[in-house]
């Protein structure tokens, strides 16, 4: 499903990323907007789907190139967008489910094998050191073995990232992008407890030179992040679809026990947001325009995407748009 104010992906990298005349032609997008949103993978965990990646976006300012979440499939992604992996400036990480950071791995060994100059910036919740800990760890014997020639000089691959990590309010910049973050209601855990103080899912605000942009990532209903997503130019929001989502889990996993079952569906009732949260969500905080992404709704057709939209709608009178995999925003 398109929307107005979406645009070809292909078209607009053209234009944020050339300056030759007849890419400038090529694009729908104004001239006036300098910035883009690509929603490089539009499925939400953990269930695989033929036709939606894992939850990946890209965030292109002028020079600066952002990921935004890394499931599985980004580098692929990235590639069918028309954008080299070495213009990557930054990576956000709004939590460290699989699905959204299960392609880190292929970024940072892919960036690594092709000698990518300096150091990639990875911000996340804590726990994001430990998890990149690891993957540079699995990169170590590859890292070693070069290309096979003696005598090769080694690069370190614990020397080609920087890892930040963020908690709620926390502020950072990367070039020209300044970000605000909230902490969300992916987890429930009792505030100040230990699980809490280890365990985060942020939402994140980007604010450019022409616009301003909130990423809820996997959040329930929030009054933190209405608050971040107050008078935001594009509200980039999950959705889930529980009853779906619970049929394709019996589908794909059919061994799994009633108490596990009972407890995953508590989970997304409690953590996810349904089609009318999002109306809620856009209408509270005054968005002035919605892009749904992490469709977790495998299977569904046109018109049952049409019916997400009238139930949004019903909550929420701006323009809505339900993100396919590489639309751009």
């Amino acid at each position: 499903m398109s929307g107005k104010f979406s645009a070809n992906v292909a078209a607009c990298v053209a234009l944020l990323l050339s300056t030759s005349a007849s890419a400038q032609q090529a694009s729908p997008i104004p001239a006036t907007q300098s910035s883009m949103f690509v929603t490089l993978g539009t499925m939400g965990g953990p269930v695989t789907d033929p036709v939606r990646s894992q939850p990946s976006n890209v965030l292109v300012a002028g020079n600066d190139v952002l990921l935004v979440d890394t499931g599985d499939a980004t580098v692929g992604q990235l590639t069918k967008a028309g954008i080299r992996l070495p213009r990557v400036k930054a990576v956000f990480l709004s939590h460290l489910h699989f699905d959204h950071a299960g392609g880190l791995a292929a970024v940072l060994g892919l960036r690594y094998q092709t000698n990518v100059p300096g150091k990639l910036q990875i911000f996340g919740p804590p726990g994001t050191k430990q998890l990149v800990a690891g993957i540079l760890a699995s990169m170590q014997p590859a890292a070693e073995a070069g290309y096979g020639l003696d005598g090769a000089a080694i690069i370190r691959p614990d020397e080609t990232v920087e890892v930040i990590e963020l908690s709620d309010r926390a502020q950072t910049s990367v070039g020209n992008v300044q970000v605000h973050v909230r902490q969300n209601t992916h987890y429930s855990f009792h505030a100040g407890s230990e699980m809490d103080r280890r365990f985060k899912a942020l939402s994140f605000r980007f604010d450019l030179p022409d616009r301003s942009i909130v990423y809820t990532g996997d959040t329930g209903p929030s009054p933190a992040v209405e608050e971040l997503a107050r008078n935001v130019d594009l509200l980039v929001t999950e959705m889930i679809d529980v009853d779906r989502t619970v049929a394709n889990v019996r589908r794909n996993t059919p061994d799994m026990s009633d108490a596990q079952l009972a407890g995953m569906t508590e989970h997304l009732r409690r953590h996810h947001l349904t089609p009318e949260d999002v109306g809620d969500l856009a209408k509270r905080s005054g968005a002035k325009s919605l892009v749904v992404t992490h469709v977790v709704a495998s299977g569904a057709k046109a018109g049952e995407l049409l019916g997400y939209v009238r139930r949004i709608a019903s909550r929420y009178a701006g323009p809505v748009v339900i993100a396919n995999d590489l639309d751009a925003f």
